[in-house]
């Protein structure tokens, strides 16, 4: 765990700002591509979660390793954050929450998954489609040969959608 002086805003806002602008360098100069920076609370527990990715694979424990020391090592330095947390470095994962613009532009035509926050006009509470476009307000997805904007405001989140049961190659 480590402690620091923590600017409060919304989930994490100024924290969250803090860490990405400390740790980009790191993930930039090993060749490795910043997904997100998450700060939460769970249970009792405060956690500063960096998720980074590769351009060509997914990320390994040593990528995880090669960023958590030196970030670790500023984080004690710079101590931007007040209370106590515990720091995960890790991948986004198959289904990985699309946030940032750079993320939309990575995975157009791609298949998503869109959460509203309550049901659509066609009482829906979930969607897959394709991703067609991205702005500040919305994304354009396709589904059954329809085009439809969805408004970020009216969404709980948007992944990737991962189809394939990763389980199937085992056996019971």
């Amino acid at each position: 765990m480590a402690s620091g002086k923590n600017a409060k805003s919304g989930k994490g806002g100024n924290t969250i700002a803090k860490v990405y602008e400390m740790v980009k360098p790191i993930t930039d100069e090993l060749g490795l591509v910043l997904w997100d920076v998450v700060f939460e609370k769970e249970g009792a527990y405060w956690y500063l979660r960096v998720f980074i990715d590769r351009d060509d694979d997914m990320p390994s424990m040593d990528d995880c390793e090669n960023v958590t020391r030196p970030l670790s090592k500023l984080l004690d330095e710079k101590d931007p954050i007040e209370q106590s947390y515990i720091l995960e470095v890790g991948s986004p994962g198959l289904g990985r929450e699309l946030k940032r613009e750079e993320h939309f532009m990575r995975y157009m035509e791609c298949p998503v998954r869109i959460r509203f926050i309550r049901e659509n006009e066609a009482g829906e509470k979930e969607i897959i489609a394709a991703l067609k476009a991205w702005s500040k307000e919305s994304v354009t997805v396709a589904r059954d040969g329809e085009e439809s904007e969805i408004k970020f405001a009216d969404t709980a989140f948007i992944k990737l959608y991962d189809d394939e049961d990763v389980f199937d190659d085992f056996d019971e």
